[in-house]
């Protein structure tokens, strides 16, 4: 007979002591609670295990009795993968596992537990003299764990990959408790299946990650940051591609934004003032990161061209550390400041870079025709194809009626990301929110390789269940 809640409080007391078990509903609201409030189910309780030894306890024991875990980080994934689907779940989080077990500088890699902030992490490799160049806006709570668990991405991307190529090794707890010990830092290691890469980016339904070895990179000497303009998405296309040829891998970041995102800005005062020298339909971030001992000049010897040809209209060079700080704020509130705005109906997507002016445009018109009135934010990664097409509601139309009517403006973006052989998750992951979709979109054959090793890993069922693959 399954477990009562009673009993399973209980024997997760024994495991873990009193003070990291949590079951009571207040206490656990910010366990339950993920950022954008769409999934409300309790949990039975809350396990906080203080060492990898202690989650082996709790997994073997849940694998023993047929009890069905949530591994949780930060609880900052927008998809639901990190809250119960069902509500007899418990969630074991892995947010007192932290700190750094070894860095090493010189070869160019440190080795952290899975429950360190990515902030944390920002500073464990300052410390050494070195960089971790994955940053996320939510980097001071989204932890190591979570971020490898849904191969974040982040505004690097382009120079460094997302979180799976920043990982040499991972360390994970599987479902019956045993564990997988791959923390090696080989830079090379042709040895059968990267089982790392199976962790990373399986949300939890594989293993639950407890420790990661992780790059380092040089710091640079500085950065070269600008604020343009330009006339649209063709013209934002055509400027990364000679800034690319230009600057190489030093280009570390071009992200694309759209006016209406920092007219809302404006609007609720989230920036003090506008970033761009003039109004523009689009606008473009571009920063080059220059190396130690390396000349500056390349961001504004390009600019200077590109505003020659027309690619662009008009544009700001930060002059300050604190000018760079703005820009970079107003980029990473695109999102929230839809929020304060009222509703907003999102997708996380990608397409070939070459394809993200027909997105923009084909995804615009749709969702035009389904929703006259709706207010387009589509802003993001457009070096490497990644845009959070957003959309906002109407001016004056109620926001409950407007999220009513939100099927079929995604299935109108999901057809023009499909046929331009695109992506309907590029960094968020699919948890609870995109199973259907995945079941509709993904490729037979992998989707059956995917439950295949699934089953083999997990074969009872209890690391996630419902997420990802339904």
């Amino acid at each position: 007979m399954p477990l009562s809640p009673k009993q399973i409080v209980s024997a997760l007391t024994e495991i873990l002591g009193p003070d990291s078990v949590v079951s009571e509903p207040g206490r656990m609201a910010t366990y339950i609670s993920e950022p954008r409030r769409r999934f409300h189910v309790p949990a039975v309780a809350v396990a906080l295990p203080r060492e990898v030894g202690e989650v082996r306890q709790v997994m073997a024991w849940a694998y023993q009795n047929g009890v069905s875990v949530v591994p949780q980080a930060g609880n900052t994934g927008l998809v639901g993968g990190q809250v119960p689907l069902n509500g007899d779940e418990i969630i074991v989080s892995i947010s007192r596992l932290r700190g750094a077990r070894h860095v090493d500088a010189a070869a160019g890699h440190m080795t952290l537990e899975a429950g360190t902030t990515l902030q944390e992490a920002h500073g464990i490799a300052e410390e050494a003299g070195m960089m971790f160049p994955l940053y996320i806006a939510s980097q001071g709570s989204a932890r190591i764990g979570g971020v490898l668990g849904t191969n974040a991405g982040g505004v690097q991307v382009l120079s460094y990959g997302n979180a799976r190529e920043l990982c040499l090794g991972v360390e994970a707890v599987l479902a019956d408790g045993s564990l997988y010990s791959g923390l090696n830092a080989l830079r090379k290691d042709n040895t059968g299946y990267d089982l790392k890469d199976l962790l990373v980016g399986s949300e939890g339904t594989l293993g639950i990650i407890t420790a990661a070895t992780l790059k380092l990179f040089p710091k640079p000497d500085f950065y070269e940051t600008a604020f343009l303009n330009v006339r649209s998405p063709e013209a934002a296309l055509e400027l990364f591609t000679r800034m690319r040829g230009r600057a190489g891998n030093t280009l570390t970041a071009f992200e694309l934004m759209p006016r209406i995102g920092i007219a809302l800005q404006l609007k609720h005062k989230m920036i003090a003032q506008d970033p761009a020298p003039e109004p523009s339909d689009w606008h473009v971030l571009v920063e080059i990161s220059v190396p130690r001992g390396g000349a500056g000049g390349t961001l504004a010897a390009a600019v200077e061209e590109a505003f020659e040809e027309g690619l662009v209209t008009n544009g700001v060079i930060a002059d300050s550390l604190k000018q760079r700080e703005a820009f970079w704020r107003a980029r990473e509130q695109m999102s929230a400041v839809q929020s304060r705005e009222g509703a907003s109906i999102k997708h996380d997507v990608s397409v070939p870079v070459a394809a993200v002016p027909e997105l923009i445009a084909q995804g615009i018109a749709a969702a035009e025709k389904i929703v006259p009135g709706i207010r387009a934010v589509p802003f993001g990664h457009l070096g490497d194809g990644n845009l959070h097409f957003n959309f906002s509601q109407p001016e004056g139309v109620d926001g409950a009626a407007f999220m009513a009517g939100a099927g079929p403006v995604h299935e109108a973006v999901y057809s023009v990301v499909r046929a331009l052989g695109g992506s309907v998750s590029a960094e968020h992951g699919i948890g609870q929110l995109k199973t259907a979709l995945l079941e509709g979109v993904k490729d037979p054959v992998a989707l059956s390789m995917m439950r295949a090793i699934k089953s083999a890993l997990d074969p009872k069922g209890i690391l996630n269940p419902g997420k990802l693959l339904g």
